[in-house]
C-alpha cells in the first residue's frame, strides 16, 4: 500500500529563492546609493512637493528610482514594482519590489548625512529580502526571511531587554500640520517616561538602528510602505517585533489609514513599549 505523502506544493513565499532576491536587493540598492552619493556632491534643489510644501522631491529621488527600476527590469523583468516617486507597475511573478529611492530627502536637501536607499522584495505583502544602504557611509543593512540580518556582512541583534524608562526611542513626524500637532503632543507625553527621544529623519535607517542595537524602540504615525518595507525585515530578522497599530488619527482625519502607527522594538520589550504608547495617546 502506498503511504500518502505530505503536500510538497510550495507556498507563494517559499516558491522564491530568498538568497537570490537578497543578492539582487543588495546589488541594486548599492548601485542607487552610489548614484545618490555622486549627485549629492552637487547642489541639490527641490524639484516638486507632494502632500504639503514641506514634503519635497528632488531630481536625486527621481534619478535613483529610475535606476532601480531599470536594474530590476534587466534582472527580474517579471516582477512588479512599487516606488515612492513613480507608483506601481504590474508583474506576473508574484514578487513585488518596494523602493524608496531616497529615504530622508529633507536630510539630503540640507546636507545632513542620514538618508538611505531602501529596497525590499515581498510576496503577498510579506517581505522576503531587503537591503537598506546608508548613502553617506555605504553601509549595507541586509536581511532575508529566515536568514537573519546583517550590517556589512556582520550579524545584527537587537539590544537586550530593558525597561521603557531606560529606552532610547526614535521617532519621526509627518508633513501635514494637523498630523504634526498630534505627533508632537504624543511625543511630549512620552518624553518624561523614557531615557530620551531622537528624531533622525529616515524611517528605514531608524528601523535598522533598532535592529543593530543603537536604539531601543521606534514609533511613528503615518509612514508609507516604501518607508518601512526593507527596514521591517532587517528589524524582525534581528530579533525585533514590528506592527502597525490603530491610532486616533485614523478616526479623526479623512483619508488617514485606520492602522497607521508603526511600532518597533525588540520582541521581548515590545508589549511594554506599546502599552506606554497607549498611555501617551499614540495608539488606541
Amino acid at each position: 500500500m502506498n503511504t500518502p505523502q505530505p503536500d510538497a506544493t510550495p507556498t507563494p513565499q517559499t516558491a522564491h529563492d530568498v538568497s537570490e532576491l537578497r543578492a539582487v536587493a543588495e546589488r541594486v540598492a548599492a548601485a542607487a546609493a552610489d548614484l545618490v552619493r555622486d549627485m549629492a556632491r552637487q547642489a541639490v534643489e527641490v524639484a516638486d512637493t507632494k502632500s504639503s510644501q514641506v514634503d519635497v522631491v528632488t531630481e536625486v529621488d527621481r534619478a535613483s528610482e529610475a535606476l532601480v527600476r531599470r536594474l530590476l527590469a534587466e534582472t527580474r523583468p517579471d516582477d512588479a514594482v512599487l516606488g515612492e516617486e513613480e507608483g506601481a507597475s504590474a508583474g506576473v511573478s508574484g514578487v513585488r519590489w518596494v523602493v524608496d529611492p531616497v529615504d530622508g530627502t529633507v536630510n539630503l536637501l540640507y546636507g545632513i548625512d542620514e538618508y538611505a536607499v531602501s529596497l525590499a522584495a515581498e510576496v503577498d505583502g510579506e517581505p522576503l529580502a531587503a537591503a537598506v544602504v546608508h548613502v553617506g557611509t555605504g553601509t549595507v543593512y541586509s536581511a532575508g526571511r529566515g536568514q537573519g540580518a546583517t550590517k556589512d556582512g556582520r550579524p545584527l541583534q537587537v539590544r537586550p531587554a530593558t525597561t521603557v524608562a531606560q529606552s532610547l526611542v526614535l521617532t519621526g513626524f509627518g508633513y501635514r500640520s494637523e498630523v504634526r500637532a498630534h505627533q508632537g503632543a504624543c511625543v511630549a507625553r512620552l518624553l518624561p517616561l523614557v531615557r530620551d527621544i531622537r528624531r533622525m529623519g529616515s524611517c528605514a535607517l531608524d528601523l535598522c538602528h533598532v535592529a543593530e542595537g543603537i536604539a531601543d524602540a521606534y514609533v511613528e504615525d503615518g509612514p508609507q510602505p516604501w518607508d518601512y518595507a526593507a527596514g521591517r525585515l532587517v528589524l524582525t530578522e534581528a530579533g525585533g517585533r514590528f506592527e502597525i497599530l490603530a491610532g486616533p488619527l485614523g478616526r479623526q482625519l479623512d483619508g488617514w489609514n485606520e492602522r497607521s502607527v508603526l511600532v518597533a522594538a525588540p520582541a521581548h520589550t515590545w508589549d511594554a513599549f506599546a502599552s506606554t504608547l497607549r498611555e501617551c495617546g499614540f495608539v488606541d
